[in-house]
């Protein structure tokens, strides 16, 4: 078998995909974790969804597999560490979904700036606009591009932080963003927008020290899993009010249960991860790691030990 599909995909690329290469599709191996290992035993790739974790245990009982495919950006769910190190690549649509996010976090942003009102000069209660803000984006992800652009229509001032992107690359000019300091970035912008893909060396990298410092009334929108949140400090900030709202669309399960720090606090949000998901970027996504899976699995001589792959590469830039 080369590729085994354990959630739904578009009948055309599924059509594709099985033209070129022997596929299984097996959404139910989501739910049964021995049929899935027993799946593995021939499989050379393998599509899951975030519901499916891969470990280094179930990675070891995949002897040919090569690459490990997810339909969006997020992987917290598939062992980085582990796949790196037995030279199976981890494919993500990468660019499949940017506009997907970049246009969630412009609605998140204008609803509310817009429905959590402010005190004005002259007492008043009222909204805000987008134009005039100084937003701040932390990662310079593919999704930071269009963003930056959209934020820019709107009249938006956009400052950036990715903590593996030197201040004099390139790559600011390209997404027209301004390069700046975390803590700077926090104190200045009247809203911030977390993509940072998650690693557990972020667990809690926005925490007190960040939040008690931000600009008063800032908002807040989270496409990075939640762990990047210190969540107690997160609720500190929104009770206190130094944050006006919150908005996360990558939360983990429980995160808001009872005795939970971010129980029923009215100024959050939270959207299971709707953010990428759009039929158009469904669609950009399935095409964008259906011709990767293809490309790897068409290299002559291409099995597990041979060649290791490259980790985290980027199946959704142009020409993939």
């Amino acid at each position: 078998m080369d590729i085994v599909i354990v959630e739904s995909i578009e009948p055309e690329v599924l059509n594709w995909l099985r033209a070129r290469h022997a596929v299984r599709q097996a959404p139910e191996l989501a739910w049964d974790p021995r049929g899935l290992q027993a799946a593995l035993q021939s499989a050379r790739a393998l599509l899951v969804p975030a519901a499916v974790s891969l470990d280094a245990a179930m990675l070891a009982a995949a002897p040919r597999l090569q690459a490990v495919a997810r339909l969006s950006a997020g992987v917290e769910n598939v062992d980085r560490d582990a796949c790196k190190a037995a030279g199976i690549e981890v494919v993500r649509p990468y660019s499949a979904i940017a506009a997907a996010e970049a246009e969630f976090v412009v609605g998140a942003l204008l609803q509310m700036l817009r429905r959590v009102p402010v005190l004005a000069a002259e007492g008043l209660l009222v909204g805000r606009e987008l134009g005039g803000c100084t937003v701040g984006l932390v990662g310079m992800t593919p999704t930071a591009r269009p963003l930056s652009a959209l934020l820019a229509a709107f009249g938006a001032r956009v400052v950036g932080y990715d903590p593996g992107t030197h201040a004099s690359d390139p790559l600011w000019a390209r997404y027209r963003v301004t390069p700046s300091g975390l803590p700077e970035l926090f104190a200045g912008c009247e809203a911030v927008c977390l993509l940072l893909p998650y690693y557990s060396r972020y667990q809690g990298l926005v925490g007190d020290s960040l939040l008690q410092a931000a600009r008063s009334d800032q908002v807040l929108v989270c496409l990075s899993h939640s762990d990047i949140l210190d969540d107690a400090a997160l609720a500190r900030a929104l009770c206190g009010g130094r944050l006006a709202a919150a908005w996360l669309d990558a939360a983990e399960p429980g995160l808001v249960a009872p005795r939970r720090a971010l129980h029923a606090i009215e100024t959050l949000t939270i959207t299971p991860r709707v953010a990428a998901t759009t039929r158009q970027s469904r669609s950009r996504a399935a095409w964008a790691v259906a011709r990767r899976l293809d490309e790897l699995l068409a290299k002559p001589g291409s099995r597990r030990g041979l060649k290791p792959a490259t980790a985290g590469a980027a199946p959704g830039q142009p020409g993939a």
